[in-house]
């Protein structure tokens, strides 16, 4: 099955506040289906946020063989690291901006 992860990114610290969220997506294929209040592990994450980001919705679609998992948004606020070096870094790492109009209703 094709599994869809979604990330919102966004920041709440200095010249970052006016800077627009990102979604990001990455898509892998799986026989494992993840549930709502899975933790997901990806090199992309920076683990001095999280070991993980929470499943919190999970939308199938049996006639494509694929779903979309929406993971709990990333909210940057700290110092250490930018809202752009993070999304370099979900990109380096198989991620993608997406803008939501790209993704179909779920």
């Amino acid at each position: 099955m094709k599994i869809n992860l979604l990330i919102f990114v966004t920041s709440t610290k200095g010249e970052q506040v006016n800077a627009p969220s990102k979604l990001m997506m990455k898509t892998v294929e799986s026989d494992i289906r993840p549930i709502k209040g899975d933790i997901l592990d990806d090199p992309g994450f920076d683990p001095g946020f999280h070991n993980g980001y929470e499943v919190v919705k999970v939308t199938i679609r049996y006639a494509s063989n694929e779903c979309f998992v929406s993971l709990t948004p990333l909210l940057m606020d700290r110092e250490e690291i930018s809202m752009e070096s993070y999304v370099e870094r979900l990109a380096a790492n198989g991620w993608r901006a997406v803008p939501k109009e790209e993704l179909p209703h779920i």
